[in-house]
């Protein structure tokens, strides 16, 4: 699949999915509560297919979801979103029972889950995870096992979906010291004893909360993956969102990008609309442009994945740098060439700008993304001109 041009098939289910954020998905959301989980909305998700697809499509069949959605319904785009982030470890890497157990009612809107991986302390640096798993009985049962299983310690924050969902893919510190190499992936059903959680009042308006475990009992049964893995397992369906991360900021982004066109062009001041003002045209051919470049990277990036080309985490966070920030500053513009009205509650501008500032921060802040670039850039075996 070339990574910068889109079928004509997808380009209709695109155009398909825009109508259904619209006309179905939009009164939905507008029914929910600003930071509460809409369980009817993810339910409509399901019975769409749209759920069913995330997890049969790869990664640029999930860009283009995203990016739909953004475009007519942002409730809906990150409901789609979080329920992929929180059930991929475990259709990724979860076994046959973990998946049988929870993924149909995943695909079908009925469970809800959540990926726990962020903490107070270790922010965007998963390998500084605290959340202690001490083995709770028995013998060690080699690398970072145990035969009676860990009891989890500790506490996640900023964990979309918290406190509401019905488990959740934690990542704790199984070998204390070990730094990415001490960490495992646990499937945690949310009614475990000693678990208990707690909302958070954010800007953003999807439900983000945080969670406490109080010596939550989990066993071997319960391990995504293998003991001591789990930071590989947190980087996979990382790698695989960040680009999604970015589609969901195109979609914003063109959203206030048609917006601020046909406010442009209808608004009229000193003699003529303001389209015919050098000042606005430009600005909007800047907005435009930027747009259009973060489309294309998070098309590449997504490709490359698909594909499993070298250097998808270079790719992937050039993606969510560029397209993020884009979109923080196409919504802005938006904004500032609206005027007061984009600030009134209930415009659809005032929505993306509190919606567009976390994506600069979540699953990997702007500053993380330039870090992994870079490393990247200087790897060893990068082909270097001879002198």
């Amino acid at each position: 699949m070339p990574g910068f041009a889109l079928e004509p098939e997808q380009l209709a289910w695109c155009e398909e999915l825009r109508t259904l954020a619209r006309e179905r998905l939009r009164p939905l959301a507008e029914k929910g509560e600003a930071g509460q989980l809409n369980r009817p909305l993810i339910a409509e998700l399901g019975e769409l297919g749209l759920l069913e697809r995330l997890f049969s499509s790869g990664a640029l069949d999930l860009c283009l979801m995203r990016e739909s959605l953004a475009h007519g319904c942002t409730e809906a785009e990150t409901a789609l979103a979080l329920q992929g982030l929180g059930a991929s470890p475990v259709a990724r890497a979860g076994s046959d029972e973990q998946r049988a157990r929870w993924l149909p009612g995943v695909r079908a809107g009925r469970v809800v889950a959540a990926f726990a991986l962020s903490e107070q302390a270790a922010g965007s640096d998963a390998a500084a995870l605290t959340l202690k798993a001490e083995p709770a009985s028995g013998t060690p049962a080699g690398t970072g096992g145990c035969a009676g299983g860990w009891r989890l310690s500790g506490e996640k924050c900023w964990i979309s979906n918290a406190p509401y969902a019905d488990f959740y893919s934690v990542f704790a510190r199984t070998t204390p010291g070990a730094g990415a190499r001490g960490i495992t992936a646990f499937l945690v059903p949310a009614d475990r004893p000693g678990l208990t959680g707690a909302a958070l009042d954010m800007l953003s308006p999807h439900p983000l909360g945080s969670l406490t475990f109080d010596g939550v009992r989990v066993t071997e049964a319960d391990v995504i993956g293998a003991p001591d893995k789990g930071f590989r397992v947190a980087m996979d369906t990382l790698n695989l969102f960040r680009p999604s991360v970015g589609a969901f900021a195109v979609g914003m982004a063109q959203a206030a990008l048609d917006a601020t066109l046909d406010h442009t062009a209808s608004r009229t001041a000193f003699g003529g609309p303001l389209k015919d003002l050098q000042s606005v045209a430009h600005q909007v051919a800047e907005m435009a442009t930027r747009t259009e470049a973060a489309r294309l990277l998070v098309y590449a990036a997504a490709s490359a994945y698909d594909r499993n080309e070298p250097h998808v985490p270079r790719s992937s966070a050039m993606a969510k740098l560029f397209a993020t920030e884009c979109a923080q500053f196409v919504v802005d513009a938006a904004v500032q060439l609206h005027g007061a009205r984009a600030l009134q509650r209930g415009h659809l501008l005032e929505h993306l700008y509190r919606e567009v500032r976390a994506p600069r921060i979540y699953e990997g802040a702007t500053e993380v993304q330039r870090t992994i670039i870079a490393k990247e850039l200087y790897v060893a075996d990068r082909p270097r001109p001879k002198p």
